[in-house]
Order: structure tokens, then sequence, then C-alpha cells
């Protein structure tokens, strides 16, 4: 019975380490990617640095470095929690076998010693003779045979159990050793995301002193940061203004249909999501089953749809950020990417809408009540209306005007509304 639970312990430990494994497997694979973008984004840097001229180049890929460099310690940080509990846990199996094995030793301590009692074969004798009938001698005699092979048994579990013990101190050791180095890591990481942050500011400052420059390459980007997002919103209200009339449409045609087939009115039924003037966005943009369908798939992939590119970093985030003073709202991410890189749709879904803005291409495919757009296309592949399926290209990235750097920004919509799309996905 002991010897079960011993086993099912093992088992559950094993289990958790397994599982455990593949997480710290992740984390360790993440973590090593940052490390190469960061050493590809550092000689970029420094070949941009040796210009003696601070531009906006240097100051986007500092952005992209600050970046990695936090993400890369989040991740160290997730490792850190996952080491504690894989050493916690390592510990209180130690200390789980240590206690069997103080028991083992225990028993079959108690075993020898009646044993050395009982050694002479003229006391096992007497025993099996002194029984009541033949069928109590034989049991006896079994019962000897099974004492025996029981101790020698017990012998085994004892030194498994000590090799089980030695192997979880082994692992307890390596494991807080592997954690000694991921905190020298964040201490080194820390310091360096300190220094970036310095020279960020050394670089607005240099870029403060060269107020021509900046302020026309600030008003070109401010120009298409604003003519952008009023094309999208535009094709976005536009496809929702056309669904809800289609909408519309359909429900007065299913009525039209019903009082021809009763004219008198009676026992119409209505249809329970018949779309009116006064119904929200989210009822229009999921009023076909279709519709409805595509949006709840998109959302059942939430934290899992694939990057716009391949190979990317994130250099701006969402939401409100400040350049020289001057305030730009991000409605979507900033992704650095290879020259010439493809630029892929995230999931399935409907091409709603295509824009030539300054001279590159905007890209809108609706996902039901779900919107995804791709910003900054030197050219594009597919034609508005047209399906497309996940991961299909789409078209391919241009230089960002103010920067040189290629670059695609990518926004996600709910209906009228931007949302973070960095939480929708994968952990890259």
């Amino acid at each position: 019975m002991k010897f079960l639970k011993i086993v099912l312990l093992l088992i559950c430990v094993f289990l958790a380490v397994n599982v455990r494994a593949q997480s710290s497997d992740e984390l360790r694979r993440r973590r090593d990617k940052y490390s190469e973008e960061l050493e590809k984004l550092n000689r970029e840097y420094e070949e941009t640095a040796n210009n003696k001229r601070s531009t906006l180049k240097q100051l986007s890929l500092l952005k992209a470095q600050i970046n990695l460099h936090e993400e890369k310690i989040n991740t160290i940080n997730s490792e850190v929690r996952n080491l504690d509990n894989q050493i916690s846990e390592s510990t209180n199996t130690v200390h789980s076998l240590q206690n069997q094995l103080d028991q083992l030793k225990k028993e079959y301590a108690a075993m020898i010693l009646f044993a050395y009692r009982n050694q002479s074969s003229y006391n096992k004798l007497m025993f099996i003779f002194a029984a009541k009938d033949f069928n109590q001698s034989y049991k006896r005699l079994k019962y000897l045979q099974q004492f025996a092979t029981y101790r020698e048994r017990q012998a085994q579990y004892i030194e498994g159990t000590e090799k089980d013990l030695h192997v979880k101190i082994n692992e307890l050791d390596h494991t807080k050793k592997q954690k000694s180095t991921l905190l020298v890591d964040q201490v080194k990481e820390k310091k360096t995301l300190g220094k970036q942050k310095n020279d960020e500011v050394q670089v607005v400052n240099d870029l403060s002193k060269q107020q021509g420059q900046l302020k026309e390459q600030q008003r070109d980007l401010q120009r298409k940061i604003t003519k952008t997002n009023q094309e999208i919103n535009a094709a976005i209200r536009r496809e929702i203004a056309e669904a809800r009339r289609r909408a519309e449409e359909e429900a007065a045609r299913a009525a039209k249909l019903a009082n021809a087939a009763n004219p008198d009115n009676k026992n119409v039924t209505v249809p329970k999501k018949a779309i009116t003037k006064n119904s929200t966005t989210s009822e229009v943009l999921n009023a076909t089953p279709e519709a409805a369908k595509l949006s709840n798939d998109f959302l059942g992939n939430r934290g899992r749809l694939p990057w716009p590119v391949t190979n990317g970093v994130v250099i701006q985030g969402f939401g409100a950020y400040y350049t020289e003073g001057i305030k730009n709202e991000n409605n979507g991410v900033d992704i650095k990417t290879n020259s010439d890189a493809s630029v892929r749709a995230v999931f399935e879904g409907d091409v709603a809408s295509i824009n030539n803005i300054y001279g590159t291409y905007t890209v809108i495919i609706r996902h039901g009540e779900y919107f995804t757009v791709y910003s900054n296309l030197r050219s594009v592949g597919v034609s508005r209306g047209q399906k497309v399926s996940t991961k299909q290209n789409i078209g391919t990235v241009a230089n960002e005007s103010s920067t040189g750097i290629p670059q695609v920004k990518f926004e996600l919509w709910k209906g009228s509304s931007p949302v973070n799309p960095k939480i929708w996905l994968a952990p890259d």
C-alpha cells in the first residue's frame, strides 16, 4: 500500500513537471528570441548612431529595443515564478520521499529484528508444527515464505526510494542554479533598459536642436496618421451602414412575405433578431448566422491570432504617446519587420476596403463584427470583396517615410471602436 502511494506520488510529480517543462521551454524560447532581436536592433542602431546625427529612425529603434527589453524582463519574471513553483514542489517531494524512506527503514528494521530473534531453523519448525492441524501448518509455512519475500521487497523499495530522493535533490539544486542565473540576467537587462531610456532622452534632446527637419518630419507623420485614421473610420462606418441597410432590407422583405402569406395578419411570427433603426452596431454586424459564427470564431482565438508579419518587433504600442511634446494617438501597434516582408491576414474574413493614402495602401478585413486593419503597404495582392483565409498574404510592407524603417501598422476594431491588438496576438 505504501509502495502504491509512492508510485502515485511520483506519477503526479512527473506529470506536473512535464507540463511545467513545456511552459519553461516556451518561456526560454521566447527569451532567446528576444535576445536575438535585441542583437539585431543594437547593430542597426549602432550603424545609425555612427552617422553622428540623431534622427527619428534612431528614436524608433531605441523604442523597439526598450519594448523588447521590457518584454524580456517580463519573460524572465515568468520564468523565475515558474522556477519558484518547481523549487517549492520539489522541496515538498523531497520531504515526502524522506518521510517515506524513514518509515520504510523503520519497518524494515523491525522485520530484521524479528527475523534475528527467530533465525534458527528449530524455532521456525516449532512454529509450524505447533499448529492445530495441517491447514494451519500450511498457512504458517506460507506466512514465513511471504514474510521473507516481503522483507526482500521492502529492501528494494528502500533502494528505489533512495535513488528517487537523490534524483529529486539533484533536480532541486539544478533548479536553484537556474534561478540564480536568471536573476543575474534580470539585473543585467534592467541596467541596459535604464541606459537605453537615458539614450532615448538624449536622442530626443538632440532632435530638438534640429527644429526645421524635425518639425517637417513631424508634420508629415501627423498628416499621414490623421489621414489614415480618417480613412479607416470612414471605411468602417460605411461597412456598418451597408450592413445595416442590407439587414433592414432583409427584415422588410421577410415581413412582406409574411404579410402576403397571411393577409389577415393573424399569428404572424416576427423574426426575433429583426434589424431596425434602433439596433446596435453589434446586432447589425452579426445579423446573419455566417457573420455571427465568424465573430464567435474570431473571439475564440483571442490571444492566439498569428502576427501580420512572420518576423517583427513592436516599435510603438497602442494608445497615446508623445514625440517632442506632440501628442499622437495610436489605434494599433507599429511593427518593425524586414524589408519587402509579406503582410498576411490574421484571420479569415472579407476584404472590406482598400485605400491609397500618400502613396501607401491600407487594407481593412471584416471578421463578423470585428475588423483588422493593415496600413503602410507598398503593394496589395487582394481586392475589395474578396474572401481571405488565415495567414494569406495580402500585400508587401513599405518603408515608413519619416524613418526609412520597414514597418506595418496593425489595428483591430470591434465595430467602430479600436481595441489593443497586442493582447489578441499570439505570444511572439
